[in-house]
């Protein structure tokens, strides 16, 4: 870079773009930044209209935007790549080969704000908190708190408090959740603002931390890394410390590549990202997260899914006209001309047909037409879903730290081959959560093959709600049913190390075919004792091991609770639970 123009301490933002331009139609290339601060501002980046799954879509300037490179190559030399407005720093488009690796993405300010308690009122459920108005720029207008970022106003929005302490969401977390429409803001000394009209909720503890981070459609505006349409690419030893959405997000890839991934909050900050750390939608090939560590977000480590696509109406001759199902999905290139697709009943969630894509015409960011080779002599009555059985890919995450974030440490929904091994979970939520749903992200992937093992996971559920190291259950509404088959298959939970304070261990439903082995569940004081939950609930699943499991130091008998509506449950050899 430096033989090139481009040097620490400046603005390179557009000598940048027009030097990637410049080599946009050469292989092998490899650009080389000499360790030092890299600064971006948006005043001369690119900017195009952009769609990002799970995402808001919008007009997105980019640092680097990378389009259509072959055997491209990003080596930092553990740089800082310091961002200073509302960017995108990488944008990788229809890319192969591409590496990126040896440095670090940060904003100068981050995308939410961090209000320190000083005052804390039960009775009259007020309370008092300090505003950084260098990292969040503020203004009280009509009673209501609002922050500048980076020339959007955003409302107080979503919020969670942190114990700074811990690091972490605070313990019974729900307890604190601030109406934020009716809350009111008044300033009452310098820099410091009385917040009430709390409703229900408790004012969080003095010196405790308010996270505030905007409401959508503008809170996931920004994420770190944003990768689509690519193949073949590589990750290696970069760090996130602050996305205005997830850290990493990558659709409709084949094959890649996570290696020494850092997702953390800077100094002096409590919290990272906006959202998840990685995110992954859409995929085929090998995914592979390994020897990372993904810490203070405010959502999960990871998630892999598919998305259900909602059948809006059948033309005649295998025609569907078919929708995207989720705000923050829309733009989903959903698939093309070959791939597999099932329909399902969005009533059972179950599919009953495969057939494949002989064409595809999008009418717009939410609907298309699709055609299918062949569909059924007879359409069901019920509402309908679509799901591509081609991209799924199989998952590899091990040797990486998940932990002190908002929500759960994995998501998983992919028919392909899954294994997690050798990783520490510490989350608020689920461990690991295996769900799919078709009704709220309609996240799509029922599990077909999932080994989780020799994994340790420390407290898990600090929400103080019944989250468990292992959830297996599609998510249903009061219209869909179970009864007429199992939703996943094959999932494996084995030789896992579980340090707890409400002994829970494995919850699941649907499911066909779940071994629970060799599990060591550990008492914690960490946290206040709940004993209020089964440790093994087991509801309408079929062919269930529950053996030679372990637990230590617990003043209460584990329960396990099983369904009248499960079968071939087989159950031995557990020391410290009861059935």
């Amino acid at each position: 870079m430096s033989a090139h123009g481009i040097s620490p301490g400046k603005d390179i933002t557009f000598e940048l773009q027009q030097l990637i331009k410049s080599v946009s139609n050469e292989e092998n290339v490899t650009l080389v930044f000499p360790k030092g601060q890299y600064d971006f501002y948006p005043d001369n980046a690119i900017e195009k209209y952009r769609y990002v799954a799970n995402h808001d879509n919008g007009l997105k300037r980019m640092g680097f935007g990378l389009f259509n490179s072959r055997k491209l190559t990003i080596d930092g030399s553990g740089s800082t790549f310091m961002f200073h407005g509302r960017m995108v720093p990488f944008t990788v488009e229809s890319g192969q080969n591409i590496t990126l690796k040896n440095f670090t993405i940060d904003f100068i300010r981050p995308f939410h704000a961090e209000l320190t308690v000083v005052k804390s009122n039960k009775v009259n459920k007020t309370f008092q908190v300090k505003v950084d108005k260098q990292n969040a720029p503020y203004k009280i207008q009509d009673n209501r708190l609002f922050f500048d970022r980076f020339g959007q106003l955003d409302p107080t929005g979503s919020n969670i408090v942190f114990n700074p302490k811990t690091r972490s969401p605070i313990f019974n977390t729900y307890d604190y959740g601030l109406p934020w429409l009716t809350l009111h803001a008044k300033l009452v000394g310098d820099d410091i603002v009385e917040l009430s009209n709390i409703g229900n909720r408790l004012p969080p503890p003095k010196d405790s931390v308010l996270i505030v981070y905007g409401n959508n459609p503008t809170s996931r505006l920004v994420p770190g890394i944003h990768i689509t349409n690519s193949k073949d690419v590589k990750i290696d030893n970069v760090s996130v410390l602050a996305a205005g959405g997830m850290a990493l997000i990558v659709e409709r890839t084949e094959n890649i590549h996570v290696n020494k991934f850092t997702v953390s909050s800077a100094d002096g900050r409590l919290v990272a990202t906006r959202a998840d750390a990685t995110h992954f939608i859409g995929c085929k090939g090998e995914i592979i997260v390994e020897n990372s560590l993904m810490e203070h977000m405010l959502d999960d480590g990871i998630n892999v899914h598919g998305a259900y696509v909602n059948i809006d109406a059948y033309l005649g001759d295998n025609k569907f006209i078919a929708s995207i199902s989720h705000f923050q999905q829309m733009g989903l290139i959903f698939g093309e001309v070959g791939d597999r697709i099932a329909i399902l009943s969005r009533e059972t969630v179950l599919p009953f047909f495969e057939s494949s894509i002989t064409a595809i015409e999008v009418l717009n960011d939410k609907r298309f037409v699709v055609t299918l080779a062949d569909t059924p002599d007879n359409l069901p009555n019920v509402p309908m879903s679509l799901e591509n059985l081609t991209w799924q890919p199989n998952l590899t995450f091990r040797n990486n730290m998940v932990m002190e974030n908002r929500a759960r440490g994995a998501l998983v929904t992919t028919k392909g081959k899954v294994l997690i091994e050798n990783n520490y979970f510490n989350n608020q939520m689920h461990g690991i959560l295996i769900e799919g749903d078709n009704k709220s992200w309609y996240e799509s992937g029922a599990v077909e093959d999932v080994i989780i093992r020799n994994n340790t996971f420390v407290n898990t559920g600090f929400s103080g709600k019944p989250h468990y190291p292992l959830f297996v259950s599609p998510m249903l509404t009061s219209e869909q049913r179970i009864g007429e088959g199992y939703y996943h298959k094959n999932v494996q939970f084995i030789d896992n190390n579980i340090r707890s304070f409400n002994g829970l261990l494995v919850h699941s439903k649907s499911v066909d075919g779940l071994i629970v082995s060799g599990n060591t569940l550990t008492f914690s004081d960490d946290y206040p004792t709940i004993k209020d939950y089964p440790s093994v609930d087991i509801n309408y699943s079929n062919n269930v091991q529950l053996i030679g499991n372990t637990a230590k130091r617990f003043n209460w008998t584990l329960a396990t609770k099983m369904s009248n509506d499960s079968k071939a449950i087989q159950i031995k050899g557990n020391d410290g639970f009861k059935q």
